[in-house]
């Protein structure tokens, strides 16, 4: 799927405190459901002795996400997930899973008081997280000589496009995926080079 806005460059962590309670912030770009299961497994096995683990994400494009869930994990309804996802909404980010572990510091907040702790925490870590724009690529395979595979890995580096997966047998089977505003100079360099290749539309 072409993405073409803004996804988080990778995993951050953040810890903020209110009233002696802890709350440690993690975000982390996820592309499936399988993947946020994972990155919770993941922080529930970080913290065993946490009070709550909440969370929420958004897979998709902002403002039309295909996919978006909240889990308040026994805070009171409204008080955790909801203002993580909001925070997350408000961004405009996509693919992107914000998880708030709470350590209990024995002052209550009430229901405000969580909401603005929750908010504030996913706050912390959704801005200091780096964001990347994925530009639309295309596919591509490009069948070669041993001899071509350096020269067309050498465009590639500079062109944005990767090698996604190389076959070797009688000859070079090379699966690319090419910027989509590369097209026109990536057909060039296969003809110049006269290189076999198919470019997906």
């Amino acid at each position: 799927m072409n993405k073409d806005y803004p996804v988080p460059a990778g995993y951050l962590e953040r810890e903020t405190e209110v009233k002696k309670s802890r709350f440690i912030a993690r975000v982390a770009p996820v592309s499936s459901r399988d993947e946020v299961h994972q990155w919770l497994d993941q922080a529930h096995k970080d913290h065993p002795d946490a009070r709550h683990i909440c969370w929420a994400y958004q897979i998709g494009r902002p403002g039309s996400a295909a996919e978006a869930a909240m889990n308040d994990d026994g805070e009171p309804s409204g008080t955790a997930g909801k203002p993580i996802l909001n925070v997350i909404q408000h961004k405009d980010m996509g693919d992107v899973l914000v998880m708030v572990i709470r350590y209990f510091g024995g002052i209550k907040l009430g229901a405000g008081g969580l909401v603005r702790a929750y908010a504030g925490a996913a706050e912390s870590v959704l801005s200091a997280v780096d964001r990347v724009v994925q530009k639309p690529v295309t596919p591509a395979r490009v069948t070669m000589s041993f001899a071509d595979e350096q020269p067309l890995r050498h465009w590639c580096e500079g062109h944005g496009a990767s090698v996604d997966a190389v076959d070797y047998g009688t000859s070079v089977v090379a699966a690319l995926s090419v910027p989509m505003d590369k097209r026109e100079e990536f057909a060039q360099f296969c003809n110049a080079q006269k290189l076999d290749y198919v470019l997906e539309t």
